[in-house]
């Protein structure tokens, strides 16, 4: 048996989607671990785009089954609705697809409570206003509903009357109105009949995999630097978005996991708010954001961008135990001519390699310029095929964080990939 983990290894939008399609033929089992409707994970295949949130990428892949794991949160209308949209595209799900009965459900007056908190916070932390974060409120205060109780109407009948009298004084401190318990027990009901074949004993399933030899693939959400443990606190996910949350999220042994793969763009994104110490306010962010198309998969808000961020980046790959970095949008650097990386910070007149426990948004970067190209990479297949500037930037990538680097995304086609390899055996 042989378990891998994709992670993202900055903040998010890394291209974890794409990577995940490709390494999914070698994988018998894809399992999502993490997260929910606020991750968006999008796809180009033959030039037609598709983004999914909470159905693993590998999806697409007849051959392959996918779970999504007891560590995320699930939006059942969010779920129904990407069901039926592959279906509209001619892909089946019902035998290859298999949702936890323990993972845990968004509903209405989550997506409430977090916008209120938004539209009324002083220091938004700039959520996808999706319910993730009540919803793990929720699960970590013991009083959440799980997918398996959405097959059992008087069970989450009273479970849900429960829930909504803990959020009552919240819901009124913010100026809201609280939902009809009747009313929404009545939709998610009918949302579980729906979904009914498709909720199961997912750990289960992933443990007959592990004693069976499979091949398991870990698909993470979010990345490492919005981890709520190891991120950028308070401005962070609600779940563990590092490689050691994929044994929870998806109930494998840490003795199971045999490789992780980091996911890292060539520059630097952000979404929402929170230090991001390369950030680029000028043209050339507005030049990134542009061939990069960075705009939010799930909200549609412009991405933040900068320079390659290496001290986070080797903090990612520490973190996660790296093994392997998979490099995404390297084609995006041809629109720049001169590249800068970020190789250390200065804060208070000291020189750091390694993130600061606070301060994070006050300190300077310390960059490198290196040489930049404007060749085409799309139709580079190797790494020895790319602009001799374009394979000094990827070594020095590996120079700095000590991890090599494996795949190079070159274009955002599932083809326009170099170095593509099966991630099982290295």
């Amino acid at each position: 048996m042989s378990a891998v983990v994709v992670v993202g290894a900055q903040w998010g939008d890394e291209g974890k989607g794409k990577v995940v399609d490709l390494y999914a033929p070698y994988a018998h089992l894809v399992v999502r671990y993490a997260g929910g409707a606020n991750a968006g994970h999008t796809l180009v295949v033959g030039g037609e785009k598709l983004i999914l949130h909470l159905i693993p990428s590998g999806i697409l892949h007849e051959e392959t089954k996918c779970v999504v794991g007891q560590g995320t949160v699930i939006d059942p209308a969010v779920l129904l609705k990407e069901i039926r949209a592959l279906g509209e595209r001619g892909v089946s799900t019902l035998a290859r697809l298999l949702i936890s009965q323990r993972a845990h459900v968004v509903l209405p007056h989550h997506k409430l409570i977090d916008e209120l908190r938004e539209a009324k916070s002083d220091c938004a932390i700039g959520t996808t206003k999706r319910g993730i974060g009540p919803c793990y409120e929720d699960k970590v205060a013991r009083r959440g509903i799980r997918m398996g109780d959405l097959l059992d109407g008087s069970r989450l009948g009273s479970n849900l009357e429960a829930n909504l009298q803990a959020w009552r004084p919240v819901i009124k401190d913010l100026g809201g109105t609280l939902p009809d318990a009747e009313l929404i027990t009545a939709q998610y009901a009918e949302l579980g009949d729906t979904l009914r074949g498709y909720i199961g004993d997912a750990s289960a399933v992933v443990r007959e995999a592990v004693e069976s030899d499979q091949k398991i693939l870990l698909e993470g959400a979010q990345g490492t630097m919005l981890d709520i443990d190891n991120g950028t606190y308070p401005f962070v996910t609600s779940s563990n978005a590092v490689a050691g949350g994929a044994c929870a999220g998806a109930g494998v042994g840490p003795t199971h996991i045999t490789r992780v793969i980091g996911i890292a763009k060539a520059y630097t994104t952000r979404v929402g708010g929170g230090p991001f110490p390369t950030e680029l306010e000028d043209d050339t962010g507005q030049k990134l954001r542009d061939a990069g198309a960075e705009y939010g998969s799930t909200t549609g808000r412009p991405r933040r961008c900068g320079w390659l961020d290496l001290v986070a980046l080797r903090y990612a790959v520490a973190v996660n135990g790296l093994d392997e970095i998979a490099i995404t949008k390297l084609d995006v650097l041809s629109a720049v001519p001169e590249l800068k990386v970020c190789i250390a910070y200065e804060l208070d007149g000291q020189r750091l390699s390694h993130l600061p426990y606070e301060h994070i948004d006050a300190v300077t970067p310390i960059y490198d310029t290196l040489e930049g190209w404007d060749d085409e990479l799309p139709s580079c297949r190797t790494r020895s095929e790319l602009p001799i500037a374009a394979q000094r930037y990827l070594e020095r990538i590996e120079k700095e964080v000590g991890c090599r680097i494996g795949l190079v995304s070159v274009g955002p086609d599932r083809e326009d990939t170099a170095d593509l390899r099966d991630p099982f055996y290295g």
